[in-house]
């Protein structure tokens, strides 16, 4: 079911000023599931403002698969790197969940940006939080066990759809998590036993979201206060009392 009314964060938390001007400059896009929106030093010309679907940044090896670093939505901007500093891409960036958004042309909000000082900043505290963010998942991937990953991803998607029903099967999850399908089914079947989801091909359903939370590994909070520090957002799942360096 849905969670809230969706919008962009980045948009909402400009000043009238700053929001005025860059809405000037965007136009309404669709972000296909599958689409990508760049790849691994390309050029980026257009910066995505998305106000629905999810938009994963993926790093990729050798032998052609890819991990995932991060998931993004409607609670940032994506490409705004190249705004500050460079214009190339560091990893590829695909449509994980559809949606829609915005979209400007790169050279246009830069040379907004390079005239705003307050919008440079905001600018800036949204990539800090991206940065944060798949640094954090980094971590995450080396010393949490796949359950509470898994269930820490549940939540970030959850987040960014704002509903409990998530479009996603387990070959895609596993590819983001960077495990083995068996592995993400059987953690699958764990959490379904104890009540937390049920799962069809194509859709996994949160049943029990305190439950998650739970399971979850400590690294969903920890990303979430990065982000409300940083930029003022926050999906409202944070524990009560938390702090950043409780994190």
């Amino acid at each position: 079911m849905p969670l809230s009314n969706s919008a962009n964060h980045f948009l909402a938390s400009l000043s009238s000023q700053d929001s005025e001007s860059v809405r000037s400059l965007l136009r309404p896009m669709d972000l296909p599931l599958g689409a990508v929106f760049f790849r691994a030093e390309d050029i980026i010309n257009r910066i995505y403002f998305p106000s629905s679907g999810v938009v994963s940044l993926v790093v990729g090896v050798s032998t052609g698969h890819f991990v995932e670093a991060g998931m993004f939505g409607r609670n940032t901007v994506i490409g705004a790197s190249t705004l500050l500093d460079g214009s190339v891409a560091l990893n590829q960036a695909i449509g994980l969940v559809k949606g829609s958004g915005m979209v400007g042309e790169r050279s246009d909000l830069k040379g907004l940006a390079d005239r705003s000082g307050t919008l440079r900043k905001s600018f800036a505290a949204h990539e800090q939080a991206i940065f944060a963010h798949v640094q954090q998942v980094a971590v995450c991937n080396n010393v949490h066990e796949l359950e509470a990953r898994f269930c820490r991803w549940l939540l970030q998607l959850r987040d960014l759809i704002q509903s409990d029903s998530l479009p996603l099967t387990h070959e895609s999850l596993a590819e983001m998590l960077g495990v083995q399908r068996s592995s993400v089914t059987l953690a699958a079947l764990r959490l379904q036993t104890a009540g937390l989801i049920s799962y069809r091909r194509g859709q996994i359903q949160i049943r029990d979201v305190a439950g998650i939370r739970t399971a979850a590994c400590e690294c969903y909070d920890a990303i979430n206060l990065h982000y409300q520090h940083l930029t003022g957002w926050t999906p409202g799942l944070i524990k009560p009392g938390l702090t950043r360096e409780h994190a």
